[in-house]
């Protein structure tokens, strides 16, 4: 058995989760017997609504074994502390693969670790035939825990944009941001909406390039506390990048035509990423 552990949580969001399941569909797909391991039973609910319908519910990065068993193998797509427990894991596990905390990091015992430049899409973004709506979605990711969204609430004014409410985010929250945006769109239709939207304006890396696979012009804010990839690669890869949330950059990026001449997002090659 695969098991593969990916962070999530209402302060963090599910990013790892989206780069995870994409992950999963493939080996699932080639026959490979996997387990997801998350932290929270929303994580798992979206997860279903991904394609993986496997997943159980762990406290964190240290309780995996309570779960796998000797002989297993684990993946493992966290920042967390995981207090040494990572020298037991190679010891028992078959096979330890995790993603790399930064570009310098490197193996510490006997795993294989999964480069800073990983870029793992799900195949389905890849179908460019669905009919694109001219718009600007915005999407900061699955949790605003600090209300970024509000408090920025001027840079929003200046645009017309549709949001894409993120999975963690309160009712009573989304009252607030609707006198922001044009259009509020459910959790739910995130990959309906990042196939079919012209332009996509958002703080996640892995909707960057969701949205990139699926022919939409993207803009990626960097928010520090929400990097999982070092902006140089996203813009290698034709995706505009701006720092926060300015409001001149981001009109002029709007206006400007992203060059196709860039770096391709390919399939997954799970026998290149893995063994």
């Amino acid at each position: 058995m695969l098991y593969y552990y990916a962070n999530t949580g209402h302060k963090i969001g599910l990013e790892r989760l989206r780069r995870g399941a994409a992950l999963l569909n493939k080996l699932n797909a080639q026959g490979v017997e996997t387990q997801l391991l998350v932290n929270d039973f929303r994580a798992g609910l979206v997860a279903r609504e991904l394609g993986v319908t496997e997943y159980v519910t762990i406290e964190g990065i240290q309780d995996i074994d309570a779960i796998a068993q000797n002989g297993d193998s684990i993946i493992m797509d966290s920042l967390e502390d995981d207090h040494g427990r990572l020298v037991k894991y190679c010891q028992d596990f078959k096979q330890v693969w995790r993603f790399a905390h930064d570009s310098n990091d490197s193996a510490i015992h006997s795993e294989k670790v999964l480069g800073f430049n990983t870029v793992l899409v799900d195949d389905t973004y890849f179908d460019t035939d669905m009919h694109k709506e001219e718009r600007i979605l915005f999407f900061l990711g699955d949790a605003d825990y600090d209300k970024t969204i509000l408090g920025n609430a001027d840079f929003f004014k200046s645009f017309d944009m549709e949001l894409l409410l993120g999975n963690y985010f309160f009712v009573k929250y989304e009252d607030d941001l609707a006198k922001l945006f044009s259009t509020l769109h459910e959790p739910e239709e995130y990959e309906d909406l990042v196939k079919s939207t012209t332009m996509v304006v958002t703080a996640s890396a892995q909707t960057a390039f969701d949205a990139k696979v699926a022919g939409a012009n993207v803009v990626y804010l960097a928010l520090p506390e929400r990097e999982m990839y070092e902006r140089t690669l996203l813009e290698s890869y034709g995706i505009a990048v701006i720092e926060g949330f300015d409001v001149d950059k981001l009109k002029e990026s709007l206006q400007n035509n992203l060059s196709n001449d860039r770096q391709i997002i390919e399939k997954i090659d799970e026998e290149k990423i893995l063994f």
